[in-house]
């Protein structure tokens, strides 16, 4: 394990493994570098790529602080990224992705980023999230915070939810449970059905790839071709038979690609 210092002093944890250009993995909500699907897609790129896998503040082994702000998280980005080498290309995954795209948004030293299916709402295709969901994660308990955000921010039916609870996964999810309110910071107004404002990428000028899963639910494709076509000059593509839940060995090979 490798620490860093964010901005503000907080102490943010990575991991560095294999050789190559350096490469970023920024994690979605209830992830880690220690769970999720990051530690699996670390090593299938480390013959590719010096990767640089990071716990978000308020996870595994980074600090936090009592008040949360979306741009602390962007400088625990920078902050990873300059021990990368000053420069690094970055791929996010869901909240990840949003958090990545806002990082670039600010001018961040990312060289190329992929972003996985960041879960923005740009229509009224499905059950729309409540507008007061950052404040009601904030109040509710863990186990009630995840089924909460499970089941009104990614629309999961509360009956599989029910069945996480049987998983060895949820202790650990349970776990960094608070940071779901952070989450929903970095979505921002994206996840409330309304179009797409692309005045919020103008100022992305690296190259970007929107990529989502070709069985994901529909309302997220549309969301990731409307992000493809607002952020400047961003390509978009479907891996064929994945979903939100996408393998290490499915995605691996589009990151590389992209960022050759």
């Amino acid at each position: 394990m490798h620490t860093v210092e964010s901005k503000d002093g907080t102490t943010i944890a990575y991991d560095r493994r294999g050789t190559g250009p350096a490469l970023v993995l920024v994690d979605g909500a209830l992830c880690s570098r220690a769970q999720g699907p990051m530690p699996d897609l670390a090593e299938t790129l480390a013959d590719r790529f010096t990767v640089h896998n990071y716990d978000r503040r308020g996870r595994g082994d980074s600090g936090d602080t009592a008040e949360y702000a979306v741009d602390r998280e962007i400088e625990d980005l920078a902050a990873v990224i300059e021990a990368a080498g000053g420069s690094a290309h970055v791929y996010g995954s869901s909240s990840g992705a949003a958090l990545a795209l806002r990082a670039a948004a600010a001018g961040l030293a990312i060289d190329k980023l992929v972003a996985f299916e960041p879960p923005y709402v740009v229509d009224d295709s499905r059950k729309q999230i409540p507008r007061s969901w950052v404040g009601d994660l904030q109040r509710l308990a863990a186990d009630d915070a995840i089924k909460y955000f499970f089941t009104k921010g990614i629309g999961l039916p509360g009956i599989f939810v029910t069945m996480m609870k049987l998983m060895p996964g949820w202790k650990q999810m349970r776990a960094i449970a608070h940071t779901l309110p952070y989450d929903a910071q970095v979505l921002g107004g994206n996840c409330f059905g309304e179009p797409m404002d692309a005045a919020q990428w103008a100022g992305i000028d690296q190259p970007v790839l929107v990529v989502s899963g070709g069985k994901s639910p529909a309302w997220m494709k549309t969301s990731t071709r409307a992000l493809a076509a607002a952020v400047p000059g961003a390509g978009h593509t479907e891996v064929p038979g994945q979903n939100h839940m996408i393998k290490a060995a499915a995605i691996a090979p589009v990151i590389a690609e992209f960022c050759r």
